[in-house]
């Protein structure tokens, strides 16, 4: 499983984040409640959704599940002219990313994780850089389907 290395530009999110960590767990809380709001929206750049960690500066360094971070939920909009009473914005810079393809349910997505960040990443010419982490969902994913596919890009920098 080789990953695409794209230069990503910037791009504007309008969605909901909440602030959890890995042992608590709150993905579904957050998506229950965007998904019936996300037509508010009215300025969406395409129909994909976008699930996206916020981590605090160094958190990979001495990772541990308790620490919090920000995951959202959200839409790519083209400006930021109509953002709805109950909603955020978000700049994505832009930067490097490696993109990789999930093939399978969103149950299974932590064995693609797994292999990111136990073997591709070490033994790569990249670091993860401080930006934020996204899993782009298109017409293609389908949850729990094991034909569901889904691209996970990851903020990367060269080492040195």
């Amino acid at each position: 499983m080789q990953p695409q290395i794209k230069s990503l530009s910037e791009k504007k999110l309008i969605g909901h984040f909440i602030e959890m960590s890995f042992i608590e767990n709150k993905t579904f809380q957050l998506w229950s409640g965007f998904m019936p709001k996300r037509k508010e929206i009215k300025n969406p750049v395409d129909g994909n959704l976008y699930s996206l960690e916020v981590y605090p500066e160094n958190h990979f360094d001495n990772f541990d599940p308790n620490d919090i971070f920000q995951k959202w939920a959200a839409v790519e909009a083209s400006n930021f002219d109509n953002v709805p009473s109950d909603m955020k914005t978000l700049i994505v810079p832009s930067g490097l990313y490696a993109v990789f393809l999930h093939s399978g349910p969103a149950v299974e997505a932590h064995k693609t994780y797994q292999y990111i960040f136990a073997e591709w990443l070490p033994k790569s010419e990249y670091v993860v850089d401080e930006r934020p982490h996204f899993a782009v969902m298109d017409e293609k994913y389908k949850k729990d389907d094991p034909d569901s596919e889904e691209e996970i890009w990851i903020p990367i920098k060269n080492r040195n």
